[in-house]
């Protein structure tokens, strides 16, 4: 079960496949040492400048160990592959993210007001690093379990939290999944429109109009 605002909520379908993705690619790997989460830290931050500068294929081992200024069998010490840290990389940006958003959406008074934090917030984070588009795109490629796995998980989180909305008569009572998509999906095109293609529009004025928008749509009937 997992906790969010103090409440059980089930594992989704999606996260259990997480799960299994994560345990399947950390098998035997993780730090167990402050040491070695700082390795492991400086790793992926730096497969994220080489696969967000050059893309997978052009990517290297070399090139992101170099980066991260540690060893080459460093890099074999958490990794047995460029395959098996771009899964991990993909993981850890999508758990970024979450966790960036997190607070904002805890403090939020309502839900129209917890959805207008989460894009704020993810605005936010996409301009300090737009490479997580090339990333996450090119992962539908590089590895399809992953890049559905990141989307599949986000979509669940909304539609937990706009049916527990719901419930509490913030919002319509017939949210679905459909609803959830159709709020990720947005979000994914504003971030990529007002995060990495232009910053024309303060990420507070883009909040501000979907969150109007939102509490049209999603108003009680």
């Amino acid at each position: 079960m997992a906790q969010r605002g103090g409440t059980a909520t089930p594992v989704t379908d999606a996260e259990r496949d997480r799960q299994e993705l994560d345990a399947t690619a950390s098998a035997g790997k993780a730090p167990r040492t402050d040491r070695g989460r700082r390795t492991l830290r400086a790793l992926l931050d730096a497969a994220a400048a080489e696969f967000g500068e050059k893309g997978f294929h052009e990517g290297s081992i070399s090139g992101i160990t170099r980066r991260a200024g540690v060893a080459l069998g460093s890099f074999y010490t958490y990794f047995d592959s460029k395959d098996a840290i771009f899964r991990a990389l993909v993981r850890d940006m999508s758990d970024q993210v979450r966790d960036h958003v997190a607070p904002a959406l805890r403090a939020a008074p309502d839900q129209i007001a917890a959805e207008r934090a989460g894009l704020l917030g993810f605005l936010e984070f996409v301009r300090g690093h737009k490479e997580i588009y090339r990333i996450i795109d090119e992962s539908e490629f590089v590895d399809p379990a992953s890049f559905r796995a990141h989307y599949a998980t986000t979509a669940e989180r909304i539609e937990q939290r706009l049916k527990a909305a719901a419930g509490r008569g913030e919002i319509r009572a017939d949210v679905s999944d459909v609803h959830a998509w159709a709020v990720m999906g947005m979000n994914v095109f504003l971030g990529l429109r007002y995060g990495v293609w232009d910053e024309d529009r303060t990420p507070d004025a883009v909040a501000d109009t979907v969150a109007d928008m939102l509490r049209t749509g999603l108003a009680p009937r």
